[in-house]
């Protein structure tokens, strides 16, 4: 007896000691973490590359922005949340440098623990931190969020947080969560959780829209709230963070207001007269001959292009593939090859702008050009897709078209294409063979920009006897139909960074077909498509995660989703030019917090 009371007792040691060595010895409490590789910055770093560690503060920042908002909690699916309250107000564990793919370093969490195999992940807060109501951020508010964002938060937080196993508060500054180990992301994912005031929600409901301001940790506080005109942001003088790495150079305006306008017209014309101090233009047309006003000339407005070293934006004409009229791949390519980029940006876009290619274009990313290495096509067969030899290859291009407008073999090779999907001409209107109905849809889009590149879309269509209706629509109903995937077809753009991740099951993933909310537009629904997704978050090198993620962008732009549209040579930023900001810049161009104001 006495024998296996020992005996158990030393198995219980073992245990115990290979808990001890699970949790420890494979892991040390480190500064940040890098989504792949190692970090760029060491444990004394002083400032963020882009950040003027010397930036005067003061001032007032003021940006334009067309639409409205009902709602001040941006967390929820509710309402259209007030611009930028996640930058300003809400803080996450951790903060991102946006000088590297993806990389994240202390700030509510001051230091984390985190296995080679990433199945767990410790953070240690920083005791100093604390809500703008002087409340101190403990654990306890940690899980709080985390519950509450799983359970009754956006999309993404609920798919996210719904893959951690189980969390534990291990005391007031530590808790640590525990997870698979298949995503790799997901410790990155959870370091970028907002965090929240339990004792504020108490008497606060989260899932209602709100007009009242909601507590945060952030470097500013909400000062004013005008729906539909204005919501201005003060800096805390009381910010918990401020002498921290993160923040050194950052956040250096007094106050920063957003004022709201009904287009982007309104917006440039308040530009125009500094009752705004930058703007981030999109229309070349603007860009090319719009700055000729006398602050301009004077050079007291500034107009720079600045390199962004992201994957290009994806633009395009989404096709909504729950309709039935874009059901078929053959009929959608054909639609796409109808559309006269050439023309376009030598008629309505002054030349400035290059064409869409895929989804990760101008990148290493990007699956244009690359002919897919045997690692590649191994990853395809074991999804189980099998794409023709022009997407593995390397050799697919968008279509070049001799720039007339009316391209005749262009125009020929998609009317043999709708041929081959069972359309044909009757009364020289495209018309199906099995149904007689005729190929017609509508657009919806939200801006006279967007309706300009429609019109000349549904010129081209006309060619060929095809009906497109475009209907312009305000921003509250765009935001609903997108939401609801209430649309035949719409203009949309995807932004995508260095290292995509769990966001793509968002923007691609087949619960997103019929879940509403998501990105998934297009209403894709393939299981290649999640699988690749999978192996991207869990690449366990950098050459198992660029594979994963080129063989992505193959089976998108292999499946004709979207009309690619187009993109700029760059960020195209005009500026009044007592707002300043230092060189380097982000890998995602101007950053306002890290502007600051110079004098008159």
């Amino acid at each position: 007896m006495k024998k296996i009371v020992l005996f158990r007792f030393v198995l219980s040691l073992v245990s115990l000691v290979f808990v001890f060595t699970s949790l420890s010895v494979y892991a040390k409490p480190v500064h940040g973490i890098a989504m792949q590789g190692k970090l760029a910055l060491p444990s004394d770093f002083t400032h963020f590359p882009y950040a003027n560690p010397n930036a005067p503060k003061g001032g007032i920042y003021k940006r334009a922005i067309t639409g409205g908002f009902d709602s001040l909690n941006p967390l929820i699916l509710k309402g259209r949340p007030a611009a930028a309250l996640r930058v300003y107000v809400f803080e996450s564990l951790m903060a991102r440098n946006r000088s590297e793919p993806f990389s994240l370093y202390g700030l509510i969490a001051e230091k984390i623990e985190v296995p080679e195999d990433r199945s767990w992940i410790t953070f240690y807060l920083n005791p100093k931190a604390h809500f703008s109501n002087g409340t101190p951020i403990t654990a306890k508010d940690v899980m709080f969020s985390f519950e509450t964002l799983r359970d009754k938060g956006r999309g993404n937080h609920r798919v996210y947080y719904k893959k951690v196993l189980r969390a534990e508060v291990q005391g007031a500054h530590k808790i640590t969560f525990y997870l698979d180990g298949k995503d790799r992301e997901l410790v990155l994912i959870l370091g970028l959780m907002p965090i929240i005031s339990a004792d504020f929600f108490k008497t606060h409901e989260f899932e209602k829209t709100t007009l009242k301001p909601i507590i945060g940790s952030g470097p500013y506080v909400i000062s004013q709230v005008k729906p539909g005109e204005r919501i201005v942001y003060k800096r805390d003088p009381n910010y918990w963070g401020k002498d921290l790495a993160v923040s050194k150079g950052l956040w250096n305006f007094d106050e920063v207001w957003f004022e709201y306008f009904k287009d982007t017209q309104a917006a440039f014309e308040a530009f125009k007269k500094h009752l705004v101090d930058t703007r981030f233009e999109s229309d070349p047309a603007r860009w090319s001959g719009g700055y000729d006003f006398d602050a301009a000339k004077t050079g007291k407005v500034v107009q720079d292009t600045i390199e962004i070293k992201l994957p290009k934006p994806t633009s395009g004409f989404v096709f909504n593939t729950r309709r039935e009229v874009f059901a078929d791949k053959r009929v959608r390519e054909a639609l796409a090859l109808l559309f006269d980029f050439e023309w376009a940006n030598k008629n309505l876009f002054y030349g400035l702008f290059k064409r869409t290619q895929g989804f990760y274009t101008g990148s290493e990313l990007s699956s244009i050009g690359q002919p897919a290495s045997q690692v590649e096509l191994d990853m395809l067969k074991k999804v189980g897709t099998n794409l023709e030899k022009r997407f593995t290859d390397g050799s697919f291009r968008q279509p070049v078209s001799d720039g007339t407008g009316r391209d005749r073999k262009q125009l020929r090779k998609a009317v043999m294409l709708l041929a081959k999907a069972g359309w044909k001409f009757k009364n020289r209107v495209l018309t199906n063979v099995k149904t007689g109905k005729p190929l017609e849809f509508e657009i919806i889009v939200l801006t006279p920009e967007q309706e300009k590149v429609a019109l000349h879309y549904q010129r081209s269509l006309r060619q060929i006897g095809i009906k497109m209706a475009i209907r312009q629509i305000d921003s509250a109903q765009f935001t609903q139909r997108a939401r609801e995937y209430d649309f035949d077809m719409m203009p949309f753009t995807w932004y995508n960074s260095l290292s995509p991740g769990n966001e793509q099951a968002f923007y691609w993933g087949s619960a997103g077909r019929k879940t509403p909310g998501t990105r998934n537009y297009m209403g894709v629904a393939d299981t290649a498509i999640d699988e690749l997704i999978d192996e991207m978050v869990k690449a366990p090198s950098k050459q198992a995660f660029v594979a994963s993620v080129r063989n992505l962008d193959r089976v998108l732009v292999s499946g004709f989703y979207i009309v690619p549209l187009y993109y700029a040579n760059g960020q195209w930023l005009g500026r009044w030019k007592q707002i300043k900001y230092s060189e380097p810049v982000s890998n995602y161009g101007f950053r306002p917090e890290a502007a600051w104001f110079e004098g008159q």
